[in-house]
Protein backbone atom coordinates (compact mmCIF):
# COMPACT_ATOMS: atom_id res chain seq x y z
CA UNK A 1 0.00 0.00 0.00
CA UNK A 2 1.75 3.14 -1.17
CA UNK A 3 0.47 6.11 0.89
CA UNK A 4 0.96 10.09 0.10
CA UNK A 5 0.22 12.59 2.23
CA UNK A 6 -0.45 16.66 1.34
CA UNK A 7 -1.68 19.58 2.87
CA UNK A 8 1.63 20.71 5.39
CA UNK A 9 2.64 24.05 5.49
CA UNK A 10 3.72 26.60 7.63
CA UNK A 11 1.18 28.29 9.40
CA UNK A 12 1.05 31.30 12.74
CA UNK A 13 0.13 29.80 15.95
CA UNK A 14 -3.50 29.33 16.55
CA UNK A 15 -4.21 28.88 13.28
CA UNK A 16 -5.22 25.65 11.02
CA UNK A 17 -4.07 23.31 8.71
CA UNK A 18 -6.08 20.14 6.99
CA UNK A 19 -3.87 17.13 6.26
CA UNK A 20 -4.93 14.62 3.22
CA UNK A 21 -3.31 11.46 2.74
CA UNK A 22 -4.62 9.16 -0.26
CA UNK A 23 -3.69 5.91 -1.58
CA UNK A 24 -4.28 5.27 -5.41
CA UNK A 25 -5.62 2.70 -6.66
CA UNK A 26 -6.10 1.37 -3.48
CA UNK A 27 -9.06 0.59 -1.27
CA UNK A 28 -8.42 1.63 2.45
CA UNK A 29 -11.46 0.55 3.73
CA UNK A 30 -10.62 -2.49 5.09
CA UNK A 31 -7.18 -0.91 6.68
CA UNK A 32 -7.12 0.88 10.65
CA UNK A 33 -5.50 4.30 9.57
CA UNK A 34 -3.16 6.38 11.59
CA UNK A 35 -1.29 10.06 11.93
CA UNK A 36 2.03 9.99 13.64
CA UNK A 37 4.29 13.11 13.90
CA UNK A 38 8.70 13.31 14.14
CA UNK A 39 10.07 16.36 15.30
CA UNK A 40 14.19 16.89 14.80
CA UNK A 41 15.60 14.84 17.42
CA UNK A 42 12.90 13.02 18.42
CA UNK A 43 10.95 9.63 18.11
CA UNK A 44 8.16 9.58 16.21
CA UNK A 45 5.04 9.50 18.26
CA UNK A 46 1.08 8.64 17.72
CA UNK A 47 -1.22 11.77 17.24
CA UNK A 48 -4.68 10.07 16.19
CA UNK A 49 -6.16 6.35 14.90
CA UNK A 50 -9.41 5.76 13.16
CA UNK A 51 -11.01 2.09 12.65
CA UNK A 52 -12.05 0.47 9.92
CA UNK A 53 -15.94 2.29 9.59
CA UNK A 54 -14.78 5.69 11.26
CA UNK A 55 -16.59 5.02 14.65
CA UNK A 56 -13.89 4.60 16.32
CA UNK A 57 -11.04 7.60 17.02
CA UNK A 58 -8.25 7.92 19.42
CA UNK A 59 -5.94 10.62 19.74
CA UNK A 60 -2.84 11.47 21.89
CA UNK A 61 -4.02 13.76 25.08
CA UNK A 62 -1.63 16.70 23.05
CA UNK A 63 -3.81 17.00 20.35
CA UNK A 64 -7.37 15.92 21.92
CA UNK A 65 -9.39 18.64 21.22
CA UNK A 66 -7.74 20.39 19.02
CA UNK A 67 -7.19 17.68 15.91
CA UNK A 68 -10.05 15.44 14.35
CA UNK A 69 -8.87 12.14 12.38
CA UNK A 70 -11.64 11.61 9.20
CA UNK A 71 -11.83 9.16 6.65
CA UNK A 72 -13.54 9.18 3.29
CA UNK A 73 -13.50 5.20 2.59
CA UNK A 74 -15.17 6.22 -0.99
CA UNK A 75 -12.25 8.20 -2.25
CA UNK A 76 -9.62 5.99 -0.08
CA UNK A 77 -8.09 9.38 1.79
CA UNK A 78 -7.80 10.12 5.23
CA UNK A 79 -7.97 13.89 6.89
CA UNK A 80 -6.24 14.98 9.58
CA UNK A 81 -7.89 18.90 10.94
CA UNK A 82 -5.66 20.24 12.83
CA UNK A 83 -6.54 23.43 14.78
CA UNK A 84 -5.54 26.21 17.21
CA UNK A 85 -2.21 25.24 16.39
CA UNK A 86 0.88 25.38 18.88
CA UNK A 87 4.63 25.84 17.67
CA UNK A 88 5.46 22.41 19.98
CA UNK A 89 3.38 20.84 16.89
CA UNK A 90 5.71 21.57 14.68
CA UNK A 91 6.84 18.21 12.95
CA UNK A 92 6.89 16.06 9.85
CA UNK A 93 3.88 14.33 9.92
CA UNK A 94 3.04 10.92 8.22
CA UNK A 95 0.21 8.85 7.98
CA UNK A 96 0.01 4.93 8.08
CA UNK A 97 -2.23 1.70 7.37
CA UNK A 98 -2.72 -1.59 8.62
CA UNK A 99 -4.79 -4.44 7.55
CA UNK A 100 -5.60 -5.49 11.06
CA UNK A 101 -8.87 -4.43 13.13
CA UNK A 102 -8.50 -1.46 15.60
CA UNK A 103 -6.96 -2.26 18.90
CA UNK A 104 -4.40 -0.77 21.28
CA UNK A 105 -1.51 -1.40 18.88
CA UNK A 106 -3.24 1.07 16.50
CA UNK A 107 -1.76 3.84 19.07
CA UNK A 108 1.91 2.59 18.00
CA UNK A 109 4.18 2.48 15.56
CA UNK A 110 4.76 -0.73 15.47
CA UNK A 111 1.18 -1.36 14.71
CA UNK A 112 1.23 -0.47 11.00
CA UNK A 113 2.55 -2.09 8.16
CA UNK A 114 2.30 0.86 5.13
CA UNK A 115 3.87 4.62 5.67
CA UNK A 116 3.76 7.70 3.55
CA UNK A 117 6.52 9.77 2.73
CA UNK A 118 5.77 12.35 5.68
CA UNK A 119 4.84 16.22 5.20
CA UNK A 120 6.15 18.93 7.04
CA UNK A 121 4.09 21.16 9.52
CA UNK A 122 5.53 24.07 10.75
CA UNK A 123 3.86 26.27 13.47
CA UNK A 124 5.21 30.10 13.70
CA UNK A 125 5.22 31.63 17.16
Amino acid sequence: VQLAESGGGLVQAGGSLKLSCAAPGRTLSRYTLGWFRQAPGKEREFVGTVSWSGEITYYADSVKGRFTISRDNAKNTIYLQMNSLKPEDTAVYYCAADSRQWGLRSRTVSGYDYWGQGTQVTVSS
